[in-house]
């Protein structure tokens, strides 16, 4: 069954959506919003479940050659002591790969690379999407309109398509915390290839990359909005007495290298994630916090199952049915997961209960770890066809 689609938004879901259709052979224009592709974001931790389905995508090698494994790090405390460590070693033997780190702008640079010149329409907004016959959907824009026999909703956390399809939805609210992040403007001596830090109502984490550069995240519980004068200067004095590497990540960083914004989320889960002949996908469909670092995979998950579903099905609605329903109880569930995790982890700031937590995690055995990891990540792919 070939067909032609729109890819409403050029992000990492759109694009391996795109990607994943064209595999199947369909016709396929992506739709971006914004002008220029600024890339925004520092970096980016995938799963042996997104590598699987960038390998069904078939750029899981490219990403895996521009990627650091994530063999070394854990958890610690502020004072540097160990609560949990990771071994990706373990991962590996499990699932065939460990945990990758590689910068947003070169994840997105790959797949963009992946699909042909002319494919991507830059700075051109999607406001709505018509079904003028069970066959057909016209989305119009600016500059025209164009015609398919589907629509991939892929246009983020406030996804405009979404509201229109389920407009008594709640939509994104915010999560309880804030994060700042930044790539190290050079290559800092690092002794593990990842590591999260857990203070009272506080995180601080880096994802080391191949150029010896790294990448450091802080969340914060802090009301929605709230802002800093001075980013840096204010990451400086929330965790410049933490342990080594925090002081020298932040030592490494310029001031306007500081991307912050709001955690937000669907904590309030979609009944559906298609609607006529419109799939959600990606932030659009589930978007969660970033607790288990899940958020890109399930996208990635999003665009390998919806090529399959449009492969192996008779129809567009049969194939729009099987996504829905291989889809929506995973990733609402990982989102679930998510939550929870950020509300045992980083979001804890009760003295005692940081205590117990800290206890509970020193005590655990050695394979509660990658237990914990191996239950999100160990995902069979689908085969396109």
């Amino acid at each position: 069954m070939g067909g032609s689609a729109v890819v409403v938004g050029g992000g990492i879901g759109g694009l391996a959506a795109a990607i994943g259709l064209r595999r199947i052979g369909w016709e396929v224009t992506v739709v971006e919003r914004a002008r220029t592709l600024a890339d925004v974001g520092a970096g980016i931790s995938l799963h042996a479940n997104g590598i699987r389905a960038l390998d069904v995508l078939g750029v899981g090698e490219a990403v895996r050659a521009a990627a650091r494994r994530q063999y070394t790090g854990g958890t610690r405390t502020p004072g540097g002591g160990w609560l949990a460590r990771m071994d990706g070693a373990v991962l590996e033997r499990e699932l065939g790969t460990p945990i990758v780190g590689i910068p947003r702008a070169e994840l997105h640079r790959l797949l963009r690379e992946a699909l042909p010149a002319g494919c991507l329409v830059v700075g051109t907004e999607v406001k709505s999407v018509d079904c003028p016959d069970p066959g057909r959907v016209r989305v119009p824009f600016a500059d025209g309109v164009l015609e398919a026999d589907l629509v991939v909703a892929a246009d983020g956390v406030d996804s405009r398509l979404r509201g229109r399809l389920f407009p008594g939805h709640p939509g994104p609210v915010y999560g309880g915390s804030t994060v700042l992040r930044a790539i190290s403007e050079q290559p800092v001596p690092l002794r593990t290839d990842f590591e999260l830090t857990w203070g009272r109502g506080a995180e601080f984490g880096h994802i080391a990359f191949t150029d010896g550069r790294a990448e450091w995240h802080a969340v914060l519980n802090a009301p929605p909005g709230t802002r800093y004068a001075d980013p840096l200067a204010e990451m400086r004095r929330r965790f410049g007495g933490w342990h080594d590497p925090i002081p020298a990540l932040l030592d490494a960083t310029r001031p306007d290298a500081v991307l912050h914004h709001d955690i937000r989320e669907l904590a309030t889960p979609l009944p559906a994630f298609t609607a006529d002949r419109i799939a959600l996908l990606g932030d659009a469909a589930h978007a969660m916090t970033p607790n288990l670092g899940q958020g890109a995979c399930q996208a990635l998950e999003d665009a390998a199952t919806l090529a399959a579903a449009l492969a192996t099905e008779p129809t567009v609605a049969s194939a729009l049915a099987r996504y829905d329903a291989e889809r929506r109880p995973r990733s609402q569930s990982v989102a679930r997961a998510a939550r929870q995790a950020g509300r045992m982890g980083q979001r804890l700031s009760h003295p005692l209960a940081v205590a117990l937590r800290n206890t509970g995690l020193r005590l655990a055995p050695s394979g509660v770890t990658v237990r914990a990891i191996l239950r999100h990540a160990d995902w069979v792919p689908p085969s396109l066809g």
